[in-house]
């Protein structure tokens, strides 16, 4: 057996709090075996983390495709624009997107998250078809370049495959603009049974399934397909997109006569395999019975204000014991320290009011806001870390401490400055499953991802100006 690598922590986040002078041993699974407390110097043997030490952030929602798009629809047009409009663009632009370029992109994306601070993501992942809707050879294809993009930068993924059926409620027919997406239930569960063959138990891969939304699955075919993936992993992660839109709400009010969150919970198991993405628009009794549940609520602060969705209410949602994780999702930001400084601030927009996101135990914003997304987002991607204890997955960020924003700061002060005071990132290193991915503010492959990326995004522009 190869020898544990050990990292010497001067100052590190532990569950228990802040601690000086730790050993972090990690295996050659990339898992944490021993904490030892190392007062005085340095262990013989130890590499040495040059800075502050906290677990990597997972990134509960993302669509890598989407990079592609980020900043290609902040024009007016001539009439009102919503989710809905942004909706259209990102269908015209997909239908350009085949393997090649989607694991190019992908791979640019991970590459950028890490330097950024999360190691982990779960990828809610709907292109699984070529632009005509037909199945590529693979069918799997696209699935097989997410996970290739994510090895090659380094990343840990939680795939999720996208169950998409109807475009509205009452089954009603996919739109055109949604062929690449469209499943049978047989053919989704051909790809997960595909997937856990090829995937199942592999280092830094999880498997799991992503219902898009109730829009998009009537309530048998959600039922067939969690049936189907317990017959694989009865504890595969579960998510979907949920009461993200007021239009949402009125639907589902219409076809149930009941909320979303509400009609999910009533004729589903929803527990803490679960993670309920956006669920910004539930009414109080929705709010209680969710944090009841043990469900995640996937939140998605700089899409989620982009898209002009709403304000998800977070105060009331912890108040009442809820899990929280965020993610990228449309990609606009990747930034983790930057979606939970939104968090926050839609919170004191909307209240008047300051320092909400935080307890009597935890009263710094940063420290509460970060253990609870780290904890969360662990939980959606339903893989052991955001935590730094024996047996967690080794997924560390070192945080410069010569950053101008995090200058002589230590403990909450640090976590309080990165989230509400950083201009720039001081991700200084960033370990994955016991492998450092970025040294010195710097990924490996990034030059050679990067030029890949750009041939990409030169070949799209010349295609969307046809």
């Amino acid at each position: 057996m190869p020898e544990p690598r050990v990292l010497y922590c001067e100052h590190v986040l532990l569950e228990d709090g802040w601690a000086e002078s730790v050993s972090i041993v990690i295996d050659a699974t990339g898992t944490i075996t021993e904490l030892r407390r190392e007062p005085g110097s340095v262990p013989a043997g130890a590499e040495y983390a040059h800075g502050s030490v906290v677990p990597g952030m997972p990134n509960c929602h993302s669509h890598a495709f989407q990079r592609a798009m980020a900043g290609l629809t902040e024009r007016r047009g001539s009439g009102e624009d919503s989710f809905w409009s942004w909706r259209e663009t990102m269908y015209k632009l997909m239908q350009h997107i085949g393997p090649d370029e989607l694991q190019v992109i992908a791979e640019q994306l991970y590459v950028e998250m890490l330097k950024l601070g999360y190691t982990s993501v779960g990828e809610f992942h709907y292109l699984h078809h070529d632009s005509d809707g037909r199945p590529y050879a693979d069918p799997a294809e696209m699935s097989h370049r997410l996970i290739a993009a994510a090895r090659g930068a380094g990343m840990h993924i939680t795939l999720l495959p996208v169950l998409y059926c109807h475009s509205d409620f009452g089954a009603a027919a996919p739109l055109p603009g949604q062929r690449r997406f469209v499943h049978s239930a047989e053919g989704y569960q051909a790809l997960q049974e595909t997937l856990h063959r090829d995937y199942g138990g592999q280092a830094n891969i999880r498997l799991g399934a992503a219902p898009h939304s109730l829009r998009a699955v009537s309530k048998p075919i959600l039922q067939d397909a969690i049936s189907g993936l317990d017959s694989l992993d009865k504890a595969a992660p579960i998510h979907i997109h949920i009461a993200e839109q007021e239009l949402e709400v009125e639907g589902s009010l219409a076809c149930h006569g009941k909320r979303p969150v509400a009609w999910l919970q009533d004729n589903f198991e929803v527990d803490s395999r679960w993670c309920l993405v956006h669920a910004t628009h539930m009414d109080a009794a929705e709010c209680r019975a969710m944090a009841a549940s043990g469900a995640v609520a996937g939140l998605c602060p700089t899409t989620e204000a982009n898209l002009g969705d709403g304000i998800f209410p977070a105060v009331e949602f912890l108040d009442a014991g809820g899990n929280i994780a965020i993610g990228s999702d449309s990609q606009v930001c990747l930034d983790p320290a930057q979606e939970l400084r939104l968090l926050e601030y839609g919170q004191r927009l909307s209240r008047r009011r300051r320092t909400l996101l935080a307890s009597p135990s935890q009263p710094s914003v940063g420290e509460f806001l970060l253990r609870q997304s780290l904890s969360g987002g662990a939980r959606a991607l339903g893989i052991n870390a955001g935590v730094i204890a024996p047996g967690a997955r080794a997924d560390l960020v070192v945080l410069d401490g010569q950053h101008p924003g995090l200058y002589g700061k230590r403990g909450s002060t640090l976590l309080d400055s990165w989230v509400f005071a950083c201009n720039g990132t001081p991700v200084k290193d960033v370990m994955v499953a016991g492998e450092w991915r970025v040294q010195q503010g710097v990924h490996a492959h990034e030059e050679s991802v990067a030029g890949r990326f750009r041939t990409v995004m030169d070949v799209l522009a010349q295609v969307a100006a046809r």
